[in-house]
């Protein structure tokens, strides 16, 4: 009996010193990091965070929908990317915590100066995920975290934030995580590309005040964590064709100062086959989409509506090719293919240069385009 008594009364005590939660945090008592934007800047790291106002985003019938709340952005700066990060610390009031990051975007001079250390730090750091949205963009950083989305919505309803909303509807530059770009940086025989964000000023009014909006304009290119240039996203129409991740993209035939018709490309079903001629690489590309009738103003055939769009595709991919070849780029990633392909042909071609892509190199390039679907209006259409 004496011994049941004294095990509980050991157990009693236990219980007493036992720490439970008391190191726990209030969820009100932490600041919640959505973005961090680097700079580099006279030789010092320059970061900025956004933070996010957790009253709007939940929806529900307390929060107003279209009030407009403040972006709350804080600055950092120091002689490392870790260094700046921490100098927020000092006037943050309460603790920062970084696992709710969703974005980082870098600025062109941080592009410029090299990524090796930010992706270093970065992937360092255990609190920011693998999978967050990266971005380069030539905008300064504190416009592009101010911007809101449009009825004033959180920033996690913008582009920077969720891209995909977006790319569903219109497919141009397939969004890229963390993870994926450091996949593509890190390979010997890949350009890794970065999308670039940017501030439209155009399109969105208020009534009839402006309001700007967050949109993917181009795209930065890197070889072995430095970067080799940037494209628009006019001159990169051909590089949506052999993304994976199409959903839908739209194009016109037979010109865009005349179209006769508007269709949606789906399901792109993309091949690359290498070899060696002359002792040069050599590609031959082939190509199959799928396609829906969007609007038709002149009576066409669906084969010629087809091969319209054939031609249009065609043309789209090799002036991409061409344009990324004069900035020195390999924008479609041919070189990778032969590099997987034919690694020692690889090797002995680039021991003599710095890209092993030419004006020739692309042999063929083979597009079949299957009209699936006219639309509910059937007229007009042979």
């Amino acid at each position: 009996m004496r011994s049941a008594s004294l095990r509980t009364s050991m157990l009693f005590v236990l219980l007493l010193v036992l720490p439970g939660c008391w190191n726990s945090k209030d969820i009100q008592t932490m600041d919640y990091a959505t973005a961090i934007g680097v700079d580099y800047q006279d030789g010092k790291y320059i970061t900025y965070v956004q933070f996010l106002n957790f009253s709007i985003v939940g929806r529900n019938e307390n929060v107003q929908v279209g009030k407009a709340f403040p972006n709350w952005i804080a600055r950092g700066e120091g002689e490392t990317l870790s260094q700046s990060l921490s100098s927020i610390y000092a006037t943050s009031q309460m603790r920062v915590f970084w696992g709710h990051v969703k974005a980082i975007v870098c600025s062109e001079s941080l592009l410029k100066h090299g990524i090796e250390e930010a992706y270093s730090a970065t992937n360092r750091f255990g609190e920011v995920r693998y999978n967050i949205m990266v971005f380069g963009t030539k905008e300064k950083l504190t416009d592009i975290f101010s911007q809101k989305s449009v009825f004033n919505l959180s920033p996690l309803d913008t582009i920077m934030i969720s891209p995909e909303m977006t790319y569903e509807q219109r497919s141009f530059i397939v969004p890229k995580t963390s993870n994926q770009v450091i996949a593509e940086v890190t390979e010997p025989a890949d350009y890794a590309m970065l999308p670039s964000l940017s501030i439209d000023k155009k399109v969105w009014t208020m009534d009839k005040d402006k309001k700007p909006m967050l949109t993917i304009n181009g795209a930065y290119f890197f070889r072995a964590m430095k970067m080799s240039g940037w494209m628009s996203e006019k001159e990169l129409t051909g590089l949506r064709w052999t993304q994976s991740e199409l959903r839908r993209s739209l194009i016109s035939v037979p010109s865009e100062r005349n179209p006769k018709a508007s269709l949606a490309l789906i399901n792109p079903k993309y091949k690359v086959r290498s070899f060696v001629e002359d002792g040069r690489a050599r590609f031959e590309i082939s190509l199959r989409l799928e396609g829906t009738l969007d609007e038709l103003n002149e009576d066409m055939s669906i084969r010629e509506i087809e091969t319209a769009a054939e031609k249009i595709v065609r043309e789209e991919i090799r002036d991409t090719f061409d344009t990324a070849l004069a900035k020195r780029i390999d924008a479609l990633k041919l070189e990778e293919t032969f590099y997987r392909n034919h690694p020692k042909a690889w090797h002995k071609i680039r021991d003599s240069k710095d890209i092993i892509l030419g004006p020739d190199s692309i042999a063929k390039i083979t597009v079949k385009v299957h009209l699936r679907n006219t639309g509910k209006y059937k007229g007009k259409v042979r």
